[in-house]
């Protein structure tokens, strides 16, 4: 023995020593029982170990059958990632765990999380010839490296995931990713097991706890629900706008199924079909600030398909980019509310042509609009001309008309007919001056769609506006007014504030007169308060559109000799001079109002 090992056997001697003698207790005779307690404890301890290590593998062995080996393992996640996509896949069940969208962030900027494992899951179960159903969540895959390939001449991701339950049967999950997409392959396959699983669907039901993603919650929730598209070529869903929980089944194939939100969509779209499908939304609180809606979607997969390598899906996972989801898939692009009938096709030929070509040449949304609403504007000038000459012809016909009120003064139909009838004598037709109005409010209404689903105007700034796809805050105010909110959007003051400027404007020329005047004033401020938290967007495109419309008008005036216009009126009058009026509408019109005067005028003789 060394002298090191002396020393060091020494000290512990005196360490145990000292020990002894302070710190121990003498045991007493009367209680000798804690070392034969320790003693039991310690016989009884491994044999209840090894009870419940043998209990859990029979439960484990009755549930999962000859899939019980598979039960047992350790959880290891794998990334797969691209420019855009950022994805994590979980050894156990070999199921999707997260996906990043990493070109996008959270109204309070942080990651865009559009699938993760503490809201969302995906569990695919089967079912086995012995009667059981075997989930895949349950059992532990083994994940090869990750292989790069080729996917139509792009480069791509691929790792497998395997099962193996017996020789010569395996379960396989592959999954692709390729560059600069949003689109993830997915792959299932039974080889093998034809012997082993029984002839009923595979069930995937996906459940989606929707996080909050964007500033207006209201909004958030108003526009997130799940869509479906069936083999036949419908497209449906379940309404967004449900104050309830609402469920949907099929019977019928099924394409793919969307959980759509705002501006970002999570799907599976089978490359053959779903044979059945049930989507359901469950509402949550208004006072929930966190949560959205929890969509729950339960899809049957033909199991002939997995077994025969043709239960081939793609995920995607991305932003509701018209662009993008035109090309995912048919009808994929559905999932952006464009509106519905006509203002749908204004949308999809008119404006979002227009609206693309404009971001290709600027960067900022707020000149982008600008420009957009001197394309329609262009569009729409042959309109506005003829608009503004049948105001004029009706401005030039003022004092006449100011003559008939101050003689019927109180009488409102007679008034309207004889200002009805000095219209048809002149040749001028006040309808000519709405139907231009009329033809444009297509446009309006596209637009009403367009800017609350327009991916483009996400966080984008423009003035004191910090993102042009929601309101405005330009004034918080200390309390809530019913309807209107608690906040001063400056764009839809604007808008309202030019309006009203516009209607006073045409109300100049124009002979409307009683409750349609007050009407015509009142429609602004109900738009002030529908529109106060709609996105700042839509607010300043109809305010430049005012803007323009008032600048167009200037510049016709300049044109248009209102002595040249009272000249033409004339001859038309002398021209006409005893004729009857020509049929049509304004004649039918006249023709009523005539009627209703006279059947006013002998209610007031009878009385």
């Amino acid at each position: 023995m060394d002298r090191n090992s002396a020393i060091g056997l020494g000290l512990i001697a005196v360490i145990m020593l000292v020990y002894s003698m302070f710190f121990m207790q003498e045991p007493t005779p009367a209680t000798p029982a804690p070392k034969k307690t320790e003693t039991q404890v310690a016989a009884s301890t491994a044999p209840a170990t090894q009870v419940n290590d043998s209990l859990v593998a029979a439960q484990r062995v009755a549930q999962l059958g000859e899939f019980s080996a598979l039960a047992t393992g350790q959880n290891q996640t794998i990334t797969l990632e691209n420019q855009v996509l950022k994805l994590t896949l979980g050894s156990q069940g070999g199921a999707v765990e997260q996906v990043e969208l990493k070109n996008y962030k959270t109204w309070n900027q942080k990651a865009l999380l559009l699938f993760d494992k503490g809201s969302s899951e995906q569990v695919f179960a089967f079912q086995t010839n012995s009667g059981r159903t075997v989930r895949l969540n349950d059992l532990f895959f083994q994940p090869s490296a990750v292989k790069n390939t080729t996917v139509n001449k792009l480069p791509a991701k691929v790792i497998t995931f395997s099962a193996q339950v017996a020789p010569g049967q395996t379960i396989e999950q592959v999954y692709t990713l390729v560059d600069q997409s949003y689109e993830v392959g997915y792959q299932l396959n039974f080889r093998g097991m034809e012997q082993m699983v029984a002839q009923k669907p595979i069930m995937l039901t996906w459940t989606d706890n929707l996080k909050r993603l964007e500033k207006d919650v209201k909004q958030n929730r108003a526009h997130s629900t799940v869509n479906f598209y069936t083999a036949e070529g419908d497209f449906d869903n379940i309404s967004a706008s449900a104050t309830e929980n609402e469920t949907v089944k099929l019977e019928e194939p099924v394409k793919w199924v969307a959980n759509k939100q705002n501006f970002f969509t999570a799907a599976i779209i089978a490359q053959n079909a779903f044979e059945s499908a049930e989507m359901r939304v469950e509402v949550l609180p208004d006072t929930d600030t966190v949560g959205i809606k929890t969509l729950r979607s339960t899809l049957g997969i033909p199991v002939q398909d997995a077994l025969s390598n043709k239960a081939h899906f793609t995920y995607y996972f991305g932003p509701n980019d018209h662009d993008i989801l035109e090309n995912t898939t048919e009808g994929f692009d559905e999932n952006i509310e464009l509106g519905w009938g006509i203002f749908k096709y204004v949308n999809k030929l008119l404006i979002l042509p227009a609206f693309d070509f404009l971001e290709d040449f600027f960067g900022n949304y707020g000149i982008i609009i600008i420009l957009l609403v001197l394309y329609i504007k262009l569009i729409l000038s042959p309109l506005t001309y003829k608009s503004y000459i049948s105001m004029a012809k009706m401005k030039v016909l003022k004092p006449e008309v100011d003559a008939i009120k101050e003689k019927y003064e109180g009488d409102m139909q007679k008034t309207q007919a004889e200002t009805m009838s000095l219209y048809s004598k002149m040749g001028v037709n006040p309808m000519s001056g709405c139907i231009p109005m009329l033809l444009q409010i297509p446009i309006l209404f596209a637009m009403y769609n367009f800017f609350p689903n327009s991916i483009e105007l996400r966080q984008e700034p423009f003035l004191w506006a910090h993102d042009l796809s929601t309101y405005d805050v330009f004034a918080k105010l200390p309390f809530t007014i019913p309807f209107y909110g608690s906040h001063v959007s400056m764009f839809t003051l604007l808008m309202t504030a030019s309006t009203i400027l516009y209607t006073w404007s045409n109300n100049q020329v124009s002979s409307i007169q009683g409750p349609m005047k007050f009407y015509s004033y009142l429609m602004p401020i109900i738009f002030m308060f529908v529109l106060n938290s709609f996105p700042a967007g839509l607010s300043f495109y109809y305010f430049v559109s005012n803007i323009v419309t008032f600048g167009q008008q200037a510049l016709i005036r300049k044109f248009v000799d209102d002595a040249k216009i009272r000249q033409n009126l004339e001859e038309y009058q002398a021209k006409n001079k005893g004729k009857e009026p020509k049929g049509g509408f304004q004649k039918k019109i006249q023709d009523a109002m005539k009627a209703a005067a006279e059947k006013e005028a002998q209610r007031k003789k009878t009385k």
